[in-house]
Order: structure tokens, then sequence, then C-alpha cells
């Protein structure tokens, strides 16, 4: 369990920060983008949330759900497996947490309409948050492939999947909270020429 009885440290004042397994690196370095910009996921998911209002119990239940799946991909990301014996057991993602979103998206998506278009961001406050927590997951994702390119910096798989399929969610959910796709505004190609 985490304690935290002291909110700043001064350990981080001259530029680096912990992993969590000790190890001090740059607070600029990348797996430290990517598990901040996992946090920045998580942030935006809890915008969304309060956009939702109590009009959708269900996906508000999901969203809790991988709003903390998203503090147990952070843990993963920052204890990364480089083979060593480590004091305690670290956190990591599972093909279980991987396979909940797929289901969870499957059932969503089974009462939208097929998508004849681009969808752009909009329609309702929710929806809108919704694709801006998208767009966000996206660039953690980036960070996270760009990371798992360097044989140095270990990703799990099933790190990867999961936001790989969290957009998917997002996207998902948004034209789920657009009337189940009715209100999704499309894109009109050349339009405005």
């Amino acid at each position: 369990m985490v304690v935290l009885s002291k909110i700043y440290t001064r350990t981080g004042d001259k530029g680096t920060t912990a992993l969590g397994s000790g190890e001090r690196v740059a607070k600029h370095a990348l797996r430290i983008a990517a598990y901040g910009t996992v946090d920045e996921t998580n942030a935006s998911i809890g915008m969304a949330r309060v956009h939702l209002g109590s009009g959708h119990p269900g996906l508000d239940a999901k969203l809790a759900r991988i709003q903390n799946d998203l503090f147990d991909l952070g843990a993963d990301l920052c204890v990364p497996d480089r083979g060593q014996k480590l004091e305690y057991e670290p956190l990591r993602m599972t093909d279980g947490q991987v396979k909940r979103l797929e289901d969870e998206i499957d059932e969503m998506n089974a009462e939208l309409r097929p998508l004849r278009s681009f969808v752009l961001p909009g329609g309702s406050p929710a929806a809108a948050a919704l694709h801006m927590a998208r767009t966000i997951s996206r660039r953690a994702e980036r960070l996270m492939v760009e990371l798992a390119a360097d044989p140095n910096e270990p990703v799990g798989a099933a790190a990867l999947q999961y936001i790989n399929r969290l957009s998917d969610f997002l996207f998902v959910a948004s034209r789920y909270v657009n009337d189940r796709g009715k209100s999704d505004v499309l894109w009109v190609p050349g339009q405005n020429r």
C-alpha cells in the first residue's frame, strides 16, 4: 500500500526522479514522459466522467475501472523489467485487463450504427471530453512504443496492448454517449473549399 505523509521531498529539485526500482533518472527521460502521459490520460478521463453526469452509470463504472488500470499501467512502467530480482513483486498489466477492454468495446459498439465517415470530436460535452482523452492516450501509446523500441527500456506486451485498446475504447465510448452515434459530427471531405 502507498503511504503519502509528506507531499514534497526536495529529491527532484535538480531535475531527477526515482523509478519504482529506486533508480534515479532525468525527469525528461522517455520513460517518465510515457507514464506522465498515462497520468494525463487518467486526468482527462476524470474530466470526461464529470461531463457524463448521471446519464451513463454503466459507462461511468467502466471509466472508473480504467482509471484504476491506468495507475496499474503507471506502476508497470515505473519499474522496468530488466530481469533483476527485486524485494517485491512489481505490478504488471495483464492479458485479462486487455480482454476486458475488448469485451467492453464490443458491447458498446454493438449498439452503434456503422460509420460512413470519420467523426469530428464533438457532439456532446461528454463525447468531446472522451475524444480529448482518446488523443492523449494515443500520445501515451506513441511514447510507450518509442520507449519499447529501445532494447534497454523494456515495456510489457500487455501494457502496449492495453494502451492501444484504450484509445479504441474511448472512441467507441464517445460515439456511445453521442446518442449511440446519432449525434456524431461527421467529417465532410472538402466541405469548405
